[in-house]
Order: C-alpha cells, then structure tokens, then sequence
C-alpha cells in the first residue's frame, strides 16, 4: 500500500471515528432525556439503561459504518473494472490508429518512390 492509499485509509478511518462518535453523542441525550422522564428508576437503574442503550447504539453505529464502508468499496470496485475497461479500449484504438498510420506512411512513401 502505497502513502496517498494509507492517507485515504487513514482519512476513511477517521471519518468512520467522527460518524459513530456523533452518533453516540446524539444516543447519550436521547437516552438521558428518556431516564430524566421515568421518575420511578433508581440511579443504578438509570445507568443500566443508558449503559444498554449506548451499548445497542455502538453496535448500529459499527453496523451502519461498515455497510458504508462496503458499498464504498464495491462501487471502488465497479470504477476499477469499469476503468480498466475503458484503458484497455483506449490502448487498442490508439494500437489500431498507429498501426493505420504506419501503413498510409508506408503507402506514401513506396508509392512516391
């Protein structure tokens, strides 16, 4: 893996970092909001609660950022095959346009000799 690869890594992984910390974020004062509305629960209750809950949020926060992940690579993919596609066409028109130049030269030059 070359350095402009490890860096897109690297960027992929911190932006990975910065959705699920979001999303956790977002998950602490939706579970806060909801224990400060249950006047019945204890604080030991309460911490259960939000420790379930943040818990369940991690784990959809990783579920969604690696189903991302995956479509992002698969289109990568996609692009490749594609692209590779496209270069090995454009190899073979620019082949067959030199090759039907070198011929009209040749043509050219016997037929002015």
């Amino acid at each position: 893996m070359d350095a402009s690869e490890e860096a897109a890594r690297g960027l992929t992984d911190i932006q990975d970092f910065l959705y699920q910390q979001a999303h956790l974020r977002a998950a602490r004062r939706r579970v806060a909001d909801f224990t400060a509305q249950e006047p019945g629960l204890t604080r030991e209750q309460r911490t259960d609660i939000e420790r379930w809950y943040l818990e369940e949020q991690a784990y959809v926060a990783r579920m969604v950022t690696d189903h991302i992940t995956a479509s992002i690579n698969e289109v990568e993919q996609r692009h490749r095959v594609r692209f590779g596609h496209w270069l090995r066409g454009t190899l073979t028109a620019m082949i067959l346009i030199t090759v039907a130049m070198v011929l009209c030269v040749t043509v050219v030059l016997v037929g002015a000799s």
